[in-house]
């Protein structure tokens, strides 16, 4: 393996960054329900996204930067990806959540890039809207296979590990698919299934 392609929520980190700031915001019911049912393959991720980014409307950014610097990662999130570094892996994270959690976990679990979406903000408060690198359900495949081809990488040296519908388009691209901990629409399209909240099994598969 060479590369490694990581989704963010519910598996480097434990939960939703959404559903946090929603639970927070006072309107954590309706996103959660939209975020399921997202996750499941059920509802349009674009479409999904925006009607739960809206919902946070008024939100303190001051908040939103509190909230997801303070967020509960996997288990075995950082022993996972040091040991995978260490094995010669570039490990790079695909986020159809926000930039304001992946780049501070950057800082704590030590991933090499991370490829997010941008919540707009103006004076200080959330906007309801949203942009960025991960909009859509085939967002993470197009900017793996970018990845793949600046780094000269091939599918046979890739492994993907994500647990939502939106992770299948990396699946597509990458030899070892480990759905960990995931809906059953990821699960019949991996070759990996871990069901146990502790990342490091992921190295008993490469």
């Amino acid at each position: 393996m060479k590369l490694a392609a990581f989704d963010f929520d519910s598996t480097l980190m434990d939960g939703e960054t959404i559903n946090f700031l929603a639970d927070a915001y006072g309107v954590g019911d309706e996103v959660t329900k939209l975020t399921a049912e997202a996750m499941r393959g059920e509802i349009d991720f674009f479409e999904a996204l925006r009607k739960r980014v809206a919902l946070l409307k008024g939100m303190s950014e001051k908040n939103v930067i509190s909230i997801c610097e303070d967020l509960p990662y996997m288990n075995g999130a950082k022993e996972l990806i040091k040991e995978l570094q260490k094995r010669g892996v570039t490990v790079v994270v695909f986020s159809g959540g926000f930039r304001y959690a992946t780049n501070f976990a950057k800082k704590i679990l030590g991933f090499d890039a991370d490829f997010a979406n941008v919540l707009h903000v103006k004076d200080g408060i959330l906007t309801g809207l949203v942009g960025g690198d991960m909009m859509f359900g085939f967002s993470k495949g197009d900017m793996l296979l970018r990845i793949q081809a600046l780094l000269k990488v091939s599918k046979r040296e890739t492994i993907s590990v994500g647990d939502g519908a939106n992770d299948a388009s990396m699946f597509e691209l990458s030899a070892v698919k480990v759905a960990f901990c995931a809906k059953d629409i990821l699960k019949s399209k991996a070759n990996v299934i871990i069901d146990e909240k502790d990342l490091t099994r992921v190295l008993n598969h490469i």
